[in-house]
């Protein structure tokens, strides 16, 4: 299944969001928001993906 990820096309294995993260790489903590819209971090593990969606993941950065 082809996404969108941070800008980057790719082929993910599967549909499950949290399993393309994982795959992608993504390491805690972050926020994700599928198409624009963010989703809190309980629902991560059940959302279904669909082919030529895109995600954007946003760490935390310090400042100061």
């Amino acid at each position: 299944m082809k996404i969108t990820i941070n800008g980057q096309l790719v082929n993910m294995h599967s549909n499950k969001l949290i399993e393309c993260l994982m795959e992608f790489g993504a390491t805690a903590p972050f926020a994700v928001a599928v198409n624009g819209e963010f989703l809190p971090q309980s629902m991560h593990s059940d959302y279904l993906l669909s082919e030529g969606d895109s995600l954007d993941l946003l760490s935390p950065i310090q400042g100061g």
